[in-house]
């Protein structure tokens, strides 16, 4: 759906973006970390056509954004930081208006906004000008221009920033019920935010894209197992030691007397759910009985700090 080719931004001398490629596949839903100024906001308005690279190329289905931006821009659907609304339209006349300019059929635009109504939580300000709306109506209002025309491609630029905790609820929600029809990439500083609603993250970090993290996978490879076992600490450890696939074991401060927790670190590679019923079975006909188990994965916050804390 969407391709990045080595692409490159200046500004005069300095460097916003450089060297940037990746590709996002359709129904995916991508979000763009990286602290303030890492280029996060250059990158949606190249994605988007507002403005060229000064090198590599951007493609949207295929086409090139530099030789066909009209046909690129048709597929798009975007919401920049401050939504770009007219204060003094209501909101039914401004969804007509912009159904109007993305070239809806003049007979499908009566349905088509009252879809977008229905969908985006607007039915019951639809008569009410855009200006005297509370900022959570208005960002709805926002992403609701953005599906203006039933674009494949949404690109929300941070679609949460300014709203309290109610309205940042219910725009997530929002965003996880197109995702099931539309490709969405959108930037956030809410890293558990992007955590809930994503299943890809890619960090920025001064222009350079640092990480690209499937958000359903272990960032380095390594499983981590959570375990409670009744017993003493050496007799637990030595046992570990013999588990298949096992790399490293840290101690970690117990709870309950008479117990041992311990974090096991499994080697890349390795099944995580093989690997707990191993240690299951092992250390329970060893005698020293589980009194919990699980898998670990980092949190996006984790993966976030390392990453950046590495390029310092």
């Amino acid at each position: 759906m969407i391709s990045l080719e080595r692409v490159t931004k200046m500004y005069g001398n300095r460097t916003a973006l450089r060297d940037i490629s990746f590709q996002v596949r359709e129904n995916e839903t991508v979000g763009l970390l990286g602290r303030n100024g890492a280029g996060k906001t250059t990158l949606l308005n190249l994605m988007t056509g507002y403005f060229p690279p000064n090198a590599g190329q951007v493609r949207i289905c295929g086409k090139s954004m530099l030789e066909d931006p009209a046909a690129c821009k048709r597929k798009i659907g975007y919401l920049p930081e401050k939504p770009p609304l007219y204060d003094e339209m209501t909101a039914e006349s401004y969804l007509r208006f912009v159904c109007e300019l993305r070239e809806v059929k003049k007979q499908g635009i009566r349905d088509h906004v009252e879809e977008i109504l229905t969908l985006c939580g607007l039915q019951e300000v639809r008569g009410r000008v855009l200006g005297h709306l509370s900022k959570g109506y208005r960002q709805r209002a926002g992403i609701a221009q953005a599906l203006c025309g039933a674009p494949e491609i949404l690109i929300l630029d941070e679609p949460t920033v300014g709203l309290d905790p109610k309205q940042t609820a219910e725009i997530r929600e929002l965003i996880k019920a197109l995702r099931a029809e539309h490709t969405v990439v959108f930037s956030s500083h809410i890293l558990s935010e992007v955590q809930q609603i994503c299943s890809r993250v890619i960090i920025l970090e001064e222009g350079q894209m640092v990480l690209d993290h499937d958000a359903n996978a272990a960032p380095d490879g390594m499983i981590r197992l959570r375990l409670k076992i009744a017993g003493k600490e050496d007799a637990v450890l030595k046992r570990l030691r013999h588990l298949d696939g096992f790399a490293a074991a840290e101690v970690l401060p117990a709870e309950d007397p008479g117990t041992v927790e311990v974090q096991v670190t499994m080697a890349r590679g390795t099944d995580s759910g093989a690997a707990l019923d191993r240690a299951f079975r092992m250390l329970a006909d060893s005698g020293l009985p589980v009194r919990m188990m699980r898998e670990e994965r980092e949190n996006l916050e984790e993966v976030f700090l390392r990453t950046i804390q590495s390029r310092l």
